[in-house]
């Protein structure tokens, strides 16, 4: 039988991907990207992708196991497909996320706390490469397929990654703006022109695990 020790986990120090957090999203099939969108709107959710070490995908996957083999019925598969996915460096990746809403009825956005457990405001935005604590619910399935879904519940902030700009370019020879370049209505002349930051090139995503190999690796797991 299930109970909320079965259910409930909470992973330690884990890398914040494209969390959408703050609000509700959904994928727009024309545009093929997710948009932000009312909670009440259809396929809307809070969502959050993170990477772990493999000793921490282990972990997590084992405790997800427990939680299918509490839940599961005698019409069930006595295993549940490999949920994570192997990068390219050997760590793997996976998502938490909240509905917007059930039954018509918004959802609680699912809270943020500083690494000292204060609550932080509702405007606040996580940033990418953040490194953080993420308290999840466990949810057995069996439908179309079965498997477990991770319920977002609170994310705790370990290490806040400063919000990188969306600059497509990189360093080249030619024109500079100078310091002293005087306007008469620039409101920022007298105050000290900070040096503009790098941005670091975007890695193009690693090819997916085969699911043979991710099988495998999972029954090494069961062990």
């Amino acid at each position: 039988m299930s109970n909320n020790l079965t259910m409930n986990y909470k992973l330690e120090n884990v890398e914040a991907m494209w969390p959408r957090i703050n609000r509700t999203y959904k994928y727009d099939s024309a545009e093929q990207r997710s948009v932000p969108c009312n909670p009440t709107d259809e396929g809307s959710a809070y969502t959050l992708q993170f990477r772990m070490t493999e000793e921490q995908a282990k972990a997590l996957y084992k405790h997800m196991k427990l939680a299918y083999d509490s839940k599961k019925e005698a019409n069930w598969p006595a295993k549940f497909t490999m949920p994570f996915k192997k990068d390219e460096d050997g760590s793997y990746t996976h998502k938490a996320k909240l509905k917007g809403s059930y039954d018509n009825e918004p959802t609680r956005k699912p809270a943020h706390y500083d690494a000292k457990g204060v609550k932080l405001p509702e405007d606040f935005m996580l940033t990418n490469g953040s490194l953080v604590n993420v308290a999840v619910v466990c949810v057995p399935y069996n439908m179309r397929d079965n498997g477990v879904s991770l319920r977002l519940r609170a994310v705790q902030v370990v290490d806040l990654k400063p919000m990188k700009e969306d600059n497509p370019f990189d360093v080249v020879d030619g024109f500079e703006a100078k310091a002293d370049t005087k306007s008469d209505d620039n409101p920022f002349d007298d105050e000290p022109v900070q040096e503009p930051k790098k941005v670091a090139k975007k890695s193009a995503p690693a090819p997916k695990e085969d699911a043979e190999d991710l099988a495998s690796i999972v029954d090494n797991w069961d062990d």
